[in-house]
């Protein structure tokens, strides 16, 4: 294989692992607690914002054409679990304002006017992050560990790791009892708050712990890509995360991941091999009308995605089954079979 497909290969690899983390993410947020949060990439940006100068040293050794705030040197993965927690913070700021008395329309509509906001602050505001130039040759981390050309492979495995670390946690709190009441907020808010559940420390508590792991997103791609600008997080870029959670399918896990498998990275790809015709710009801007197309075909034709949220069933106690007309002597049957509703 030749230097450049090794580079192109395991790019698309570490993309794809970035893409799965910012997926569970989002799906943990919309999925399972049912918030929409349009404001998405901006707390990946926070992260890959964090580990940038949390790696890139004093601004005053670059030569002065980069201004930013900190200039730490922290060795790795230091600056990943910063990243977290600082997009942690700022989610629970956000919470506080957005989810707490607003309807979910009219929270989508605050998430995406401070996602605006927050741009436009740190495009305008050179030294805070370099301003629209952003900040660049960010030092690869472990880079002494192994040569030049073995360092990207080095890289997909990292990230492989972190996959599997947020893997186990997300997997932890979808199939917990936490999961299943988030759950029951999604689908009857009114229902759960009547069964005395605190609706909003909930939601707040998942939109701080699944942004957290968009900041880690973040920060796994700045350090490997070394760069990161106001133009790299538009709030257009929080929509193909969201086409991939209803492609994969909302709610599940496993769906996610073959939502970030096809739209980001299979569908995304895929453009770039179209042959130049028309106006000089209009093959990339392929991958928005693909993205754009995929949305509403998946939303009325198959709404539950690829791979839909299973059905949860749960055992029925004999007694409740006495004067029905199923038999009392099944206790295994589940509340679905009760009533009929098994397909």
């Amino acid at each position: 294989m030749s230097q450049s497909m090794v580079y192109y290969v395991t790019t698309i690899l570490v993309y794809l692992g970035v893409d799965i983390l910012a997926c569970w993410s989002f799906n943990l947020q919309y999925g399972v607690a049912g918030i929409l949060n349009f404001a998405f990439i901006m707390f990946q940006a926070v992260g890959a914002y964090t580990a940038a100068v949390l790696t890139l040293g004093p601004s005053s050794g670059n030569g002065g054409f980069q201004h930013y705030i900190l200039g730490w040197t922290l060795p790795f993965p230091i600056p990943i679990l910063v990243a977290g927690v600082v997009a942690a913070a700022l989610a629970y700021v956000v919470g506080l304002i957005a989810l707490r008395r607003l309807r979910a329309d009219y929270q989508a509509m605050v998430m995406l006017v401070i996602s605006v906001i927050a741009t436009l602050v740190v495009t305008n505001e050179l030294g805070l992050f370099n301003g629209p130039a952003g900040l660049a040759l960010i030092p690869e981390p472990l880079s002494s560990l192994v040569s030049s050309g073995g360092y990207p492979w080095l890289y997909v495995g990292v990230t492989a790791a972190i996959c599997v670390i947020v893997y186990l946690f997300v997997h932890r709190v979808t199939s917990s009892p936490l999961g299943r009441t988030l759950r029951a907020t999604r689908d009857n808010q009114d229902a759960a708050q009547a069964l005395g559940k605190d609706v909003v420390k909930l939601r707040l508590f998942i939109f701080v712990f699944s942004n957290a792991i968009a900041g880690i997103s973040g920060a796994l791609l700045v350090e490997f890509i070394g760069a990161w600008s106001p133009g790299s997080w538009l709030y257009v870029e929080t929509f193909v995360i969201l086409t991939a959670v209803i492609v994969g399918g909302t709610g599940n896990n496993a769906g996610v991941i073959m939502g970030a498998l096809l739209v980001p990275i299979a569908f995304n790809e895929a453009t770039r091999f179209i042959p130049p015709f028309g106006r000089p710009g209009l093959v990339d801007a392929m991958q928005w009308v693909v993205i754009g197309i995929l949305a509403p075909i998946f939303l009325w034709f198959w709404p539950r995605g690829i791979i839909p949220e299973r059905r949860r069933r749960f055992k029925v106690p004999a007694i409740l089954l006495v004067g029905s007309d199923q038999s009392p002597t099944r206790p295994e049957m589940t509340t679905a079979e009760a009533k009929g509703e098994v397909d």
